[in-house]
């Protein structure tokens, strides 16, 4: 019981969604409680995803590859993993997307995809899965995934 009153106190505290970003927009300032994770860069490669339909379109259908991060906001290696690979996708220039997906709002994408732990990440090209991880990676192993989705 006592456990449950400090992760409502704390889930109070913060914030629940970071603000819709459109890939071609440059950044605004976030709103009061939001977080901007990183440079203008990653605010052009990086979008939350809002429904199935949003994710058809903007990571199945995507002619560039995307790399999905299912996570949870609950999820502490989610939060070191998420900036981490958004950093490293901002480094890419462009040639390849990041789309974020709460497991917790979007619970049928994640059972499509078979997501059974965060943080979960899939490389997504022509809207196949074409690798994916379970965890936490280093930088230079983000840096490893990311040239072999790209094929550099």
């Amino acid at each position: 019981m006592a456990q449950r009153l400090v992760l409502q106190r704390l889930l109070s505290l913060t914030p629940r969604t970071l603000p819709l970003q459109s890939p071609l927009a440059p950044c605004v300032p976030p709103a009061p409680y939001s977080r901007a994770f990183s440079t203008s860069a990653a605010c052009r490669s990086t979008f939350n995803v809002q429904d199935g339909n949003d994710f058809q379109d903007r990571v199945v259908n995507n002619p560039k590859p995307v790399v999905v991060d299912f996570h949870a906001q609950w999820c502490g290696p989610c939060k070191i993993l998420g900036p981490r690979l958004e950093k490293v996708v901002a480094k890419q220039d462009g040639k390849v997307l990041m789309a974020k997906v709460d497991i917790d709002d979007h619970t049928d994408l994640a059972i499509e995809y078979e997501v059974s732990a965060v943080p979960t990440v899939l490389a997504m090209k022509n809207g196949d899965v074409v690798d994916k991880f379970v965890g936490i990676k280093d930088e230079d192993q983000l840096e490893a995934f990311l040239k072999k989705l790209i094929g550099a």
